[in-house]
């Protein structure tokens, strides 16, 4: 193949998509190798931990080599597409391995490795991470004590894997000004920086066999072996509960008669984490209120029919939502955060309602910002608005983040209460109930009401039980009779 004019070959690596997080996966290429491709063209659908995001390209040119296929979970930083462009380009595509010199053999001008970004390119979903000559991140230092000799941990078996991976300080790391010497802090992800953790491997000192030195939990798990077969049958290395648990890999792939093996990513892969670490973390305290809100749902059977409300869904929900916001003016400690790092509770003047969602991809917890300043029609139409994006799909990560405190309608599924788990950074959740029509005490008599269950947990560090009943109390408040939301504001 041939290439008519200068052409120039770039490399887009997977930018981290504003969560902060570590890897995406490919869902769908929109091209293929040898197609042309407009600035901004959407190019693939890449699924986070919360979202699915469609890649806009950062170029105008030709597709030379997809990186990797669908279906495939990426590092953030990894080079996912190379395309050819500033020039004219024949569309024929290079072999598979690494691209460069295959694309040095047949195209003129500068390739991808003498072109690298000193920058980080921006592109419409964030930014790529700040890539190097070589192509290797840069890696974070650590600063060790001077003179301090490296400390065996307990037991034989990692008496052993000290004595085998080489001293973590290099000789030829220079002293800093305090006398101390920095010392390179090994590439991993932070499952795989957990697991050595856990087992007692230091990380210092692996040759990580990933993309661009990763260590990887098969490094990890390779330096254990090591380990138990130099130490022998009575070394008190200590074992990996996963490996026992798990499944062989011929297994796997040929599950047994009635089984369905679904692999855990995406939402369910980020839920889970989430809420073993908020459940684990936080301390949680839940209450429940059971109350009469006949009034709410007469109340939203006359605003259907004002001409203010038409066209609105209004629902118990929102009823609910903006009793929250009132109850929260009043209770500030439920709209707040635990910082870890600087021993501080974080009060939010802002409310950022969260309303978890059912969707195909798993639960969703999207976003209301500063939803305490607006009015009822408003915050009714911001619901309805919400819902409907959170079930297509079509969610931004940025609506999936920040959020201060949360709702649960668990009432749609017919469940009348709950214990709820707190979103992590969040100081309280409250979960609705169904209405449901059933006796109850009413003017000294037995009557037919609507009657509904609020169930509020809240993390015991920042909200008293005091703080949390005196919450849930202002929230049945309102709902028992709407007008007294005018005594509270």
């Amino acid at each position: 193949m041939t290439a008519t004019t200068s052409t120039t070959v770039r490399e887009f690596r997977l930018p981290d998509l504003g969560e902060g997080l570590t890897e995406s996966e490919i869902v769908q290429w929109h091209v293929a190798e040898g197609d042309t491709v407009e600035l901004n063209q959407i190019i693939a659908d890449v699924e986070t931990a919360k979202a699915v995001v469609e890649l806009p390209s950062p170029y105008a040119g030709v597709v030379v080599r997809l990186h990797e296929p669908a279906g495939t979970t990426v590092d953030v930083g990894a080079p996912i597409v190379s395309f050819a462009v500033a020039g004219e380009y024949d569309g024929g595509v290079p072999a598979a391995g690494e691209h460069g010199p295959a694309v040095r053999a047949v195209l003129p001008g500068p390739s991808v490795a003498d072109e690298v970004p000193a920058k980080r390119e921006p592109n419409l979903v964030g930014y790529g991470a700040a890539i190097e000559k070589g192509g290797r991140p840069q890696r974070r230092h650590r600063v060790l004590p001077p003179s301090t000799p490296a400390m065996a941990p307990a037991g034989s078996a990692q008496v052993a894997v000290m004595a085998q991976i080489p001293s973590p300080v290099p000789a030829a790391v220079a002293p800093a000004p305090s006398g101390r010497v920095l010392a390179e802090r090994p590439r991993s992800t932070p499952p795989v920086r957990k697991l050595a953790r856990d087992l007692g491997i230091p990380l210092d000192g692996l040759q990580g066999t990933g993309p661009g030195a990763l260590i990887t939990r098969a490094d990890v798990l390779a330096a254990l072996a090591g380990i138990e077969g130099s130490a022998g049958a009575s070394s008190s290395a200590p074992s990996l509960p996963s490996q026992a648990s798990s499944p062989d890999p011929r297994q796997a792939a040929h599950p047994a008669a009635g089984q369905t093996r679904i692999p855990i990513r995406g939402v369910r892969k980020h839920t889970a984490a989430a809420m073993v670490a908020s459940a684990f973390t936080a301390p949680h305290v839940t209450e429940f209120l059971t109350i009469d809100v006949t009034p709410t749902i007469d109340l939203l059977a006359e605003l259907k029919q004002t001409r203010a409300f038409e066209g609105i869904r209004v629902t118990p929900l929102t009823i609910v939502a903006k009793a929250v916001c009132i109850a929260l003016q009043r209770n500030p400690s439920l709209n707040s955060s635990w910082d870890e790092a600087t021993q501080e509770i974080v009060q939010y003047a802002d409310v950022n309602l969260g309303i978890a969602a059912a969707t195909p991809r798993g639960l969703l917890v999207p976003h209301i910002r500063a939803a305490q300043s607006l009015a009822l029609a408003d915050l009714a139409r911001s619901l309805t608005a919400l819902t409907e994006t959170a079930r297509a799909g079509k969610t931004s990560p940025a609506d999936l983040s920040g959020g201060t405190i949360t709702i649960t309608n668990i009432g749609v599924f017919g469940i009348d209460a709950g214990t709820p788990i707190l979103n992590p950074g969040e100081a309280a959740i409250l979960a609705v109930g169904a209405v449901r029509r059933m006796p109850w005490e009413y003017q000294d008599a037995v009557a037919l009401r609507s009657v509904l269950t609020l169930s509020l947990s809240f993390d015991h560090r920042l909200v008293d039980g005091e703080q949390g009943s005196r919450f849930l109390a202002d929230v049945g408040t309102i709902l028992r009779n709407p007008a007294m939301a005018l005594t509270m504001v």
